[in-house]
């Protein structure tokens, strides 16, 4: 067995033993269960690109010598094109994103496992499968740097295994020469979830979510819209769709997924999109379009089964069949509804089984219901039907006219919504971001101090020009990352009490509790801050000059921490009127809010401690 990095780079030789350049890619057939290598490529003199039929010149790869044989002499040699159904490993595969479709993930080729086997005229090199691992990444960069890195594992006790997908697992979403892209086949997705679609698309990088849709038929892809729990994302991809696709898709949606979907895409093309899904289908929509947002008549959809109460369990039947067939969101429940359109009561499928079939609804409805109304609160219709176990809860109007269903789909989706509100709040991620996430974005996103850190040395770098300090305001820096990560410590407390406690609960405790629990806290953090502060001075006073200046920094950051501290009841205070106008609180605003009050407190402090100390020299 052998990988396609340690090919890269290796001689390749005529059959006289004469060196005509070094391997830089090999292609492969596609249409093959192990794709064998029929083509190699490799630079010439000068950097020149040449491509050779395997079968035909090559006799094989000496493993002991470390390169590629020919059968023939060098001017013997024809050379070849890529054929259509081919693709070349470095150029197509490497370091392309490739769905597992039996892990259901996206990942990405590190590497490539190829083997080695003998034939009649030569040997032949077959692809095995892609190593998505750390050992492929590792490989990739240096074979001593993955044999060290294998080594100190095994040393610890813990093994470092391949993780290879092989190519049953992987097709070719797009052939283009220059652009290829790894994902699953049209026959694998239509056989996946939709939800299981949404989770991929979700992973993939967003150039190739466009190219996933594409592939799957019209029912296929207004399910995995539906499913996608970002909506932005929902509707960037509906976006870059063609009109004609876009429109198809919304038709095969549920008119509340769908009027979600329209009301995350600009005016002009929401609007053209809904004048082109047809009379009834945009009706549908505009209907919900018009109740407020995160209100039950929003996510309810108009597709339920009503029927007259003179009906009898036979039509009922009939209507659950029917309903089957023009794929009704539910048809758990037959609704029975008078002439002025009233709900009057409500016929479970298990009464539809269990009754007789010439039974009036009339006599076998329930007619205690539970219902809402289409400006109720989502979550609070989502704890409703959590609360009864209901499969999906009547909307009706004031009057008892009967305007459509919020299913049990759409409750979970709006507590999970919350739920992730609550969790952004709290300081919580409701997922684990992927390795390819973690970045400078990602850095500076989760670790804002560090951002703030460097801003403030260089406000104290400015300074020290300006008064002619002596780079000391820099040197005093040093304490400056636990003035901030105090300051974010603070709005994680203030953030988690706000979803604690509510200002009207009875046992809540007083603000004036609130504020002293958190000046407590900070007492000890300034306890502890004083005792490394006197060690670092006990260090640092012998050895002479102005390094016992840096204590400096310790004094600032004391003080920078106190007034973010004493400040918490502020932030909690602006967290409560902005829920109470119903307005959302981004955790991240009021980051970056604290940090830059504790960084500019910081400087401050030390600009003040270090020109008094200048004036008393």
């Amino acid at each position: 067995m052998l990988y396609f990095s340690q090919m890269l780079g290796i001689d390749v030789l005529d059959s006289n033993g004469e060196k005509i350049g070094v391997v830089n890619d090999l292609g492969i057939a596609t249409k093959e269960v192990f794709p064998r290598v029929t083509s190699l490529a490799f630079q010439g003199p000068g950097r020149t690109p040449f491509m050779i039929s395997w079968r035909k010149y090559v006799q094989g790869l000496d493993q002991e010598e470390n390169v590629v044989r020919l059968k023939v002499p060098q001017d013997h040699i024809r050379f070849s094109y890529l054929q259509p159904e081919e693709v070349l490993i470095s150029r197509d595969l490497l370091n392309k994103q490739i769905v597992d479709t039996r892990g259901l993930k996206v990942v990405r080729v590190n590497d490539v496992k190829l083997s080695d086997s003998a034939t009649g005229d030569g040997s032949q090199l077959r692809l095995l499968g892609a190593e998505v691992g750390m050992r492929g990444l590792l490989r990739s960069l240096s074979p001593m740097l993955e044999r060290a890195v294998l080594a100190i594992s095994r040393a610890l006790g813990h093994n470092m295994p391949e993780k290879l997908i092989a190519w049953s697992y992987m097709d070719l979403l797009n052939r283009d020469l220059k652009d290829v892209k790894l994902s699953v086949t049209h026959k694998t997705l239509d056989e996946l979830h939709p939800a299981d679609v949404a989770d991929i698309i979700e992973q993939l990088d967003p150039r190739l979510r466009g190219q996933v849709f594409a592939q799957l038929d019209d029912v296929a892809a207004a399910s995995a819209i539906a499913e996608l729990d970002d909506d932005e994302m929902a509707a960037g991809i509906v976006g870059e769709m063609d009109t004609e696709d876009a429109r198809r898709v919304l038709r095969k949606m549920n008119p509340d997924d769908a009027a979600e979907l329209v009301s995350e895409l600009d005016y002009s093309k929401a609007e053209q999109l809904l004048h082109l899904m047809g009379v009834k289908g945009e009706k549908a929509v505009r209907q919900l379009l018009g109740y407020k947002e995160h209100t039950a008549g929003r996510i309810m959809t108009g597709e339920f089964m009503a029927l007259p109460a003179s009906a009898t369990i036979e039509d009922a039947v009939l209507a659950v069949r029917e309903s089957t067939k023009r794929q009704v969101e539910t048809a758990n429940y037959i609704y029975v509804v008078g002439d002025d359109e009233r709900l009057q009561g409500v016929l479970s499928l298990k009464s539809v089984v269990i009754e007789p079939i010439h039974a009036k609804l009339a006599d076998c409805i329930q007619t205690n219901l539970i219902t809402c109304n289409p400006d109720d609160d989502q979550e609070d219709v989502a704890e409703t039907i959590s609360k009864y176990n209901l499969l999906a809860l009547p909307v009706v109007e004031e009057s008892g006219r009967m305007l459509g269903i919020v299913t049990v789909d759409d409750a979970l989706d709006v507590m999970e919504e919350e739920h992730e509100e609550d969790l952004q709040l709290a300081g919580a991620h409701g997922s684990s971001p992927t390795s390819a996430s973690y970045g400078v974005g990602w850095l500076f996103r989760n670790q804002l101090w560090l951002l703030y850190w460097a801003i403030g040395c260089v406000l104290l770098q400015a300074f020290d020009h300006i008064f002619v300090l002596g780079s000391l305001a820099v040197f005093s820096a040093v304490a400056m990352p636990i003035a901030l990560v105090l300051a974010d410590s603070m709005i994680d407390y203030v953030a988690g009490y706000a979803l604690e406690w509510d200002e009207d609960d009875e046992d809540a405790p007083s603000i004036l509790s609130f504020f002293w629990r958190g000046v407590g806290t900070l007492c000890i953090f300034l306890l502890l801050l004083t005792l490394v502060a006197a060690a670092v001075m006990n260090v640092m006073i012998p050895a002479g000059g102005f390094l016992p200046l840096v204590g400096y920094g310790f004094i600032a950051a004391g003080i920078s921490a106190l007034v973010s501290f004493v400040s918490a009841p502020a932030y909690l205070s602006i967290i409560r009127n902005r829920d109470a106008r119903g307005e959302d609180t981004k955790k991240l605003s009021l980051r970056l809010v604290a940090l830059l009050i504790a960084m500019a407190t910081y400087v401050l402090v030390v600009l003040i401690t270090l020109l008094a100390a200048f004036a008393i020299a």
